[in-house]
C-alpha cells in the first residue's frame, strides 16, 4: 500500500505531460509573455576547409565560470553578439562554411533574467548527475513513447539526445557534434534515431493489429543533411562564455512525419509554472529507455538555467520545456525554452562544484534558430 501514493503521483505527472490533466486551477494561468524580437540575418558566407572529424564525443562540459561569475559578466556588445551568433554549417559531403550575421531592431527594454539566490548546497560529487533520491522516470509503453511530448525526443548517433522542433529539424547541444575545436567523430555521417515499435515475427501489423503485437521498441535512423553551430561555442571566440552557446540545429535529409515542439523565448524562472522545467532524454545508464524528469530551477543567468534535475550522460541536448497559456490562441502550449547542456564542473575558489545546466533560448538565440529553421525572418517575429 505504501507504493500507491507514489504511483498515483507519477501517473498524475505523466498525464500532465501528455496533456490529459491540467495541474493548474482556472483562476490563474501561467501565460507565455510577449517579446519584442530582434532579427538575425546572414551577411556573408565563406567556404572553409573540410574538418578532420577527430574529436571524441564528450558528454560533460567543464568551465571555471559559475553562476556568480556569469552574473558579473556584462552582456555582449553589438559587435560581440554578431561574432558569437555567426555560425558554421557542416554538410553531409564534409564541406563546411562560415556565415557572418547582422542583427537588427534590437530591443532596449532589457528583458533580462531575474536572478534568485540558489538553494543549492554546492557539495562536491564524483562523476554524478543524481541529486539525492533518483527522481527520473523511465517511460515505457508505446502509448506514452509514441505520443506527444515524449515522441519529440530523438537519439543522436554520437550518443546525445535531440528534440524535434520542425518537420526536418532537430535541436541539440553543440558539444554533441563539436568539441569547440573540431567536429566529433561520426558527425559527417550523423544520424538521428526515432523510437518505433519492434514487432514479433517481422510483422508490420498494417492490416491486422493483432497479428503483430509489439514486443519492444527499436530505433529507426534518418541521416542528417547539414548542421549549424554558433561561433560563440567554438573556442577562441567566446572562451569562458562558450557554454552560453552550447546549442546546434540539425537538418534531416527527409521529413520525420511526427508532431514537433516549437521553440520559445525563455521567460524568467519566477514566471515558469511552479518555477519548474521538464525534459526527456536517453540517459546512458538506462540504455534504450527514454527517461523523463522535472525539477525546480535553482538559479539563473541571462543565458543559463541552473537546476538539479537528475540526469546522466546521454541526456545532453534534450529540449527543456514548459507548458503555459497562449493568450492569442486561447490554449495551452508547450515550448522548448532551453537545451540541456549536461553536467558541468565549476571551479569555485579552488573547490569543485557541480551543476546541471541548461542553455536558455534568449531573444537573439530564438531569432537565430528560427531563421535556421524557417529561412525567412518574417516567420520569426513571435517568440
Amino acid at each position: 500500500m505504501a507504493g500507491i501514493p507514489g504511483l498515483l503521483f507519477l501517473l498524475f505527472f505523466l498525464l500532465c505531460a501528455v496533456g490529459q490533466v491540467s495541474p493548474y486551477s482556472a483562476p490563474w494561468k501561467p501565460t507565455w509573455p510577449a517579446y519584442r524580437l530582434p532579427v538575425v540575418l546572414p551577411q556573408s558566407t565563406l567556404n572553409l576547409a573540410k574538418p578532420d572529424f577527430g574529436a571524441e564525443a564528450k558528454l560533460e562540459v567543464s568551465s571555471s565560470c559559475g553562476p556568480q561569475c556569469h552574473k558579473g559578466t556584462p552582456l555582449p556588445t553589438y559587435e560581440e553578439a554578431k561574432q558569437y551568433l555567426s555560425y558554421e554549417t557542416l554538410y553531409a559531403n564534409g564541406s563546411r562554411t562560415e556565415t557572418q550575421v547582422g542583427i537588427y531592431i534590437l530591443s532596449s527594454s532589457g528583458d533580462g533574467a531575474q536572478h534568485r539566490d540558489s538553494g543549492s548546497s554546492g557539495k562536491s560529487r564524483r562523476k554524478r548527475q543524481i541529486y539525492g533520491y533518483d527522481s527520473r522516470f523511465s517511460i515505457f509503453g508505446k502509448d506514452f513513447l509514441l505520443n506527444y511530448p515524449f515522441s519529440t525526443s530523438v537519439k543522436l548517433s554520437t550518443g546525445c539526445t535531440g528534440t524535434l522542433v520542425a518537420e526536418k529539424h532537430v535541436l541539440t547541444a553543440a558539444h554533441c557534434i563539436h568539441d569547440g575545436k573540431t567536429y566529433v567523430k561520426g558527425t559527417q555521417k550523423l544520424r538521428v534515431g526515432f523510437l518505433k515499435p519492434k514487432f514479433k515475427d517481422g510483422g508490420r501489423g498494417a492490416n491486422d493489429s493483432t497479428s503483430a503485437m509489439p514486443e519492444q521498441m527499436k530505433f529507426q535512423w534518418i541521416r542528417v543533411k547539414r548542421t549549424h553551430v554558433p561561433k560563440g561555442w567554438i573556442k577562441g571566440n567566446a572562451n569562458d562564455i562558450g557554454m552560453d552557446y552550447d546549442y546546434a540545429l540539425l537538418e534531416l535529409k527527409k521529413p520525420h512525419k511526427r508532431k514537433f515542439m516549437k521553440i520559445g523565448v525563455s521567460p524568467p524562472a519566477k514566471q515558469l509554472p511552479g518555477d519548474r522545467i521538464h525534459f526527456s532524454g536517453y540517459d546512458n545508464d538506462r540504455p534504450g529507455n527514454l527517461v523523463y524528469r522535472f525539477c525546480d530551477v535553482k538559479d539563473e543567468t541571462y543565458d543559463l538555467l541552473y537546476q538539479q534535475c537528475d540526469a546522466q550522460p546521454g541526456a545532453s541536448g534534450s529540449g527543456v520545456y514548459v507548458r503555459m497559456w497562449k493568450r492569442q490562441q486561447q490554449k495551452w502550449e508547450r515550448k522548448i525554452i532551453g537545451i540541456f547542456s549536461g553536467h558541468q564542473w565549476v571551479d569555485m575558489n579552488g573547490s569543485p562544484q557541480d551543476f546541471n545546466v541548461a542553455v536558455r533560448i534568449t531573444p537573439l538565440k530564438y531569432a537565430q534558430i528560427c531563421y535556421w529553421i524557417k529561412g525567412n525572418y518574417l516567420d520569426c517575429r513571435e517568440g
